[in-house]
Parts: C-alpha cells; structure tokens; sequence
C-alpha cells in the first residue's frame, strides 16, 4: 500500500461500544486485574518484569493452569508495565505502584479506555513478531547476544511482514468489493503479500513460500486473537502434520481446515489508528457529516457507492432538505478536471432527496452545467412542465457523465456497457460528440475508442477526439 493513497473509508462502531470490547478481551482484563492486585511487596526485576517466583500468584490471580500458566502471567504483567497500568516505583528496590493509566480504565472516557488498548495492541503485536522463544534461547552466543544472523529471521522484516498482512486484511474488510465482516481465508491472505501481482501461475518456490507464510501467521494469529484484534479459526492440527499440503491445491470446501481470520469492529478500530500513525489516509464514513457541500462532494469523490451513499445520508441527515440541495447544485459547479465526478456524486446525493428539494432544481434549469442533471431529477419525480432539453444541452450532459465514470471508475465493464449502448442508439453520435463544449470532450471519445470493440466504431471515436483537440487548440 501506498500511504499517498487514501484508503477506503470505514464504517466505525461506536467508540463506547468499542471500548467494553476492549475491557473484555483477555489481554487487557488481565493486565488490568494485576495492577490492582501489585502492591508495595510486589518485586520485579531490572527490566521490569514480574519476579519469577511472583508468576504462580500472579495465573492463580488470573485463573491460569496448565505448562503456559506462567508465560501467560508475565505477558499480562508486561502489558500492565507497558501500558501504564503499573508504574515502576523504584527501580533499584524493584518494587512497584498502580499507574494513573489504571483510573481511565474505570473513570475515563470510551476514547481514554481505548488509548490503552492501542498500547496493548502495540505490546502484543511487538511479540507476535517474534519467533519461538527456544529458537531464540538456543541461538544465544557465549556473550548472551542473539546471533541474528544464525537465525532465518530478520526482526525488522518481521514487523513488516507482519505490518503487511494486517493492512492487506484491513484493506479487504473495508473495500466494497471484499468480505467484510466475514473471515478471510489463510491462504488467500498469505498468498496476498507472497505471490506478485502479475504472476499467473505461481511456482513452487512460491508456493513453498505461502506455505511457510501461513504456518507463520498461524501462530501470530493465535496471539493477536486474545487481544481482540482478529477473530481466528486456527489451522486444522491434522494438515499441519502433513507436510506434503500445499495451500494451492484446497477447493472450497477444505479450505477453512486451513485456517480463516478476520478483523473484529475493534480490530479495524485498531488498525485504522496505526496506518493513521503510520501517515495513510484512512477515512471513516461520517467525518464529512459536519463539512460543506464541497468537502462532501470532493472527499466521496473516491468512495465506493455504498460507502459515498453512506457518508451522503449522515451529511443530509443533519440538514434542512431544501438549504441541503442548493448547497449541493453550488458545489456542484466548475470546469475543473474534478468536476464531472463532483456532479455525478452531487445528482446522487439529490437522488436521496424528496420533492421539498423541487425549488433548487428548477432554479438551475437555465445553467449550462446543471440544468441537464436538474430536468433528469425533475423528470423521474414526475413533475410537471419540465422543459424539454436542448440538443447542445444532451450531449454536453452525455460527455460529461462518462468523464464522471471514467474517473470513478476507469475502464470498467460498466462504462464499456455504455459507451456501446451510446454508439447504437446514436448512429450521428461522434459526428456531434466531437463539437461539445466541454473541458473532457477530447478525453472521453478517446476512452470510447480504447473501449468499443467494433474497430470502425473506435476508430470514428479517436477521429472526433483528435478533432476535438483541435477545435479546442483554436
């Protein structure tokens, strides 16, 4: 992902909602239920960890059995140092203090709460990316270092690694086109960061790679779950002991065996704070709500239908339906290269609105920019004495709705659709496109070129484009 690019927008639970999902999940209850027991005769050492023979007070506090009891303990222990929950209250007697972060957990705000939680999460995260801890132990040299480059593991790559998944399942909950709050498939998702874009069939060693990938995330994701980022349906124990498997060959059916992941409300709450901090632009529908017409407009600009209707219906909602449509039809205005798709997403707005709006519409009747939109609204509501359109006013109405969807959209199968039913229905249609007065005339009969796959029909489109240019030259 590129961070000059901005994201999909996503739709947020409520942060009170989000932030007793937060108190609940495991990682941050227990951290929080051992700052309150510490005391003045809790000890720890000198990087702050629970004294060892603390941790079997420590799970018996939390209700912790079994081999992991311990290791559990100390993780929740570090959580607490880490978030503040606990403080170090002199570090040479080692002994500690609750911290001030522990009073927000129960005094603070929805937004105060979750601030500790992303300092868990960042805890959290921070050891997923860490290997076993026997492969680190066996690998430290004489000197009690860690011998990296006796290790297959790069912590800096790791992170990344790791980064990289997590926005790729950020990326497909929130894209219109991805599951959203169903659960992804392991596979898929590793494959998302392995295989290369323009690969068609993957080789061995790629495959080889995913493999390793998902036996890497299987682990990870283990640890992120308790923190209530993901919810994961771990990989089948049974296929994890053959080694022959291969990711490529699961059909639909077997492929949850091998694992299915998917972001919770809180984890896309998480992650949309960390590629904010990382600098990606990560809107979320309704902050436009309280903008001008302007700032809607050009801000749903790039939003996917659902989500641009979305945003449209909170900016509405807060406003009077007739002050909402003459602010709309204002905005809507200009020959900038940004304005076809301005208007497209100002007529679906108007789309939302009943007739209280009727007054705007025909007081733009007579603009060359939107009295063409305006008759369209005013027709499909049934009013009367609609004016019939000029012929200069269809056209200009024409270009400037496939230059909307070519922005929007590109060189989509919808905007071919329409370019062919336009060349059909008007077998004259390039002889006039091509005099239209406006700034995409040439742009859109070349797209219509590119896009038509009768080749006379094309090749009458880039001779009314390359006339356009020059009309507009003169």
């Amino acid at each position: 992902m590129s961070d000059s690019s901005p994201l999909p927008p996503v739709r947020l639970h409520p942060e009170a909602e989000l932030a007793r999902a937060a108190l609940s999940t495991p990682v941050l209850s227990r951290a929080a239920r051992l700052a309150r027991w510490a005391g003045p005769d809790t000890r720890v050492d000198a990087g702050g960890a629970l004294a060892e023979e603390q941790l079997p007070a420590a799970a018996e506090l939390l209700g912790l059995t079994g081999d992991d009891a311990a290791a559990y303990a100390s993780e929740a222990w570090r959580v607490a140092v880490d978030t503040g929950l606990v403080e170090i209250a002199d570090e040479e007697a080692g002994t500690v203090r609750a911290g001030e972060e522990l009073k927000l957990l129960t005094g603070g705000s929805p937004h105060d709460v979750l601030t500790v939680w992303l300092a868990a999460l960042e805890t959290v995260l921070a050891d997923a990316a860490v290997p076993d801890l026997d492969d680190l132990v066996d690998a430290l040299e004489e000197g009690g270092e860690v011998d990296f480059s006796s290790l297959d593991w790069d912590p800096g790559a790791e992170a990344d690694f790791l980064d990289g998944v997590l926005g790729n399942l950020y990326l497909l909950t929130v894209s219109e086109d991805g599951p959203g709050d169903g659960p992804v498939p392991l596979p898929a998702l590793a494959a998302s960061v392995i295989v290369p874009d323009d690969m068609g069939e993957p080789t061995n060693d790629v495959l080889e790679q995913v493999s390793d990938a998902m036996m890497r995330l299987d682990d990870q994701f283990r640890a992120l779950e308790p923190v209530g980022l993901v919810a994961y349906q771990p990989v089948d124990e049974a296929l994890m002991a053959d080694a022959d498997e291969e990711p490529a060959a699961l059909d639909d059916t077997d492929v949850s065996r091998y694992g299915m992941v998917r972001l919770t409300p809180l984890g896309v709450y998480g992650l949309r704070a960390r590629l904010l901090e990382a600098g990606f632009a990560a809107p979320v529908v309704g902050e436009l709500a309280d903008k001008g017409a302007d700032a809607l407009l050009d801000g749903t600009a790039r939003f996917g239908r659902s989500a641009a209707r979305a945003e449209t219906e909170q900016w509405l909602a807060r406003r009077e339906t007739l002050a909402a449509a003459r602010e709309l039809l204002a905005a809507a205005r200009g020959a900038d290269a940004g304005a076809p798709l301005r208007r497209l997403r100002c007529q679906q707005a108007l789309s939302l609105l009943g007739m209280e709006a009727e007054p705007a519409l025909r007081e733009v009747l007579d603009d060359p920019e939107l009295g063409g939109l305006a008759r369209v609204w005013l027709s499909e509501r049934g009013a009367a004495e609609v004016p019939a359109p000029s012929q200069d006013m269809v056209f200009w109405l024409t270009v400037d709705t496939l230059a909307a969807q070519l922005a929007a959209e590109g060189n989509s199968e919808e905007l071919r659709a329409l370019v062919e039913g336009l060349a059909a229905q008007h077998s004259g249609f390039f002889a006039a496109a091509w005099r239209v007065d406006h700034p995409a005339t040439a742009e859109v009969l070349d797209a219509m070129g590119r896009l038509h796959p009768d080749k006379k029909v094309a090749k009458e489109a880039r001779k009314a484009a390359f006339k356009a240019r020059s009309q507009q030259g003169n």
